[in-house]
């Protein structure tokens, strides 16, 4: 997929406060009390600031952790890990590749039958675009993910325990 992501000085200028506090300066929004935690809708979920696409809804379950959570990336080139040694842990940080944005972090106890991974999200970090959007918005590239999916796919709907990390979080 073609298109150019990076981080404007106009696409800053357009964040909410929750926004920019999550995305630059690496803030946490409250668990549970967040627009993407329990949403099922089929489309997909592209950084705030850069437009990068990051996650689908086939690739969402319920984690109980009160964050959108996903097994896995649409394309892993999109997102960039750091360790992250912040409150005396070590976690797994996730940010945006192209706008450099704070996403969440990464855990290792996600659905073992979709690969063991949670990708634990700031919903302030995400802009949500509708399976029905996709081509008007340009990410009409991103429609196959859908085909064979239904809008409240297996994967939505399967379950996750919450870690002790992710309670400190």
């Amino acid at each position: 997929m073609s298109a150019q992501y990076s981080k404007t000085p106009e696409a800053l200028a357009r964040l909410t406060r929750q926004q920019r506090r999550v995305t630059q300066d690496d803030a946490t929004e409250p668990a549970f009390r967040n627009e993407f935690w329990d949403k099922k809708d089929a489309g997909l979920y592209v950084d705030v600031v850069s437009g990068e696409p990051l996650f689908a809804s086939t690739d969402k379950y319920d984690s109980r952790s009160g964050w959108p959570s996903f097994t896995v990336p649409i394309d892993p080139t999109n997102i960039v890990v750091k360790t992250d040694k912040a409150f005396g842990m070590v976690r797994t940080e996730v940010r945006s590749a192209h706008g450099d944005s704070h996403l969440g972090h990464v855990f290792d106890d996600g659905p073992a039958e979709a690969g063991g991974l949670r990708y634990c999200i700031n919903s302030a970090s995400l802009r949500f675009v509708a399976e029905a959007d996709l081509e008007k918005e340009g990410y009409g590239d991103y429609r196959s993910l859908f085909s064979n999916a239904s809008t409240t796919s297996t994967s939505t709907m399967s379950t996750a325990s919450t870690s002790t990390e992710e309670i400190s979080r």
